[in-house]
């Protein structure tokens, strides 16, 4: 009973993360959302497996950006005005 309501649940945050993704201009949003993704993975992968994989890969991606750009903005990291 509980496993199906954590499926559910996880392809309910998935959906949301893709859909942020997606429809993001924000650098930070954008990878927030893929790291709601990441996180969905791993909460499967504990269900299935009892496997526990860290995924924190947010804070040093953002931070490499915004020190090389000065901006967190999708269009202005890749070059796009």
């Amino acid at each position: 009973m509980i496993f199906e309501h954590v499926l559910v649940l996880s392809a309910y945050l998935f959906s949301i993360g893709i859909y942020g993704l997606i429809t993001s201009k924000n650098m930070v949003r954008a990878l927030m959302c893929l790291e709601l993704m990441l996180n969905v993975v791993n909460i499967n992968l504990e269900i299935f497996f009892s496997i526990f994989v860290i995924a924190i890969i947010e804070p040093t991606i953002v931070f490499s950006i915004y020190g090389n750009k000065k901006s967190t903005c999708i269009n202005a990291s890749v070059g796009i005005s």
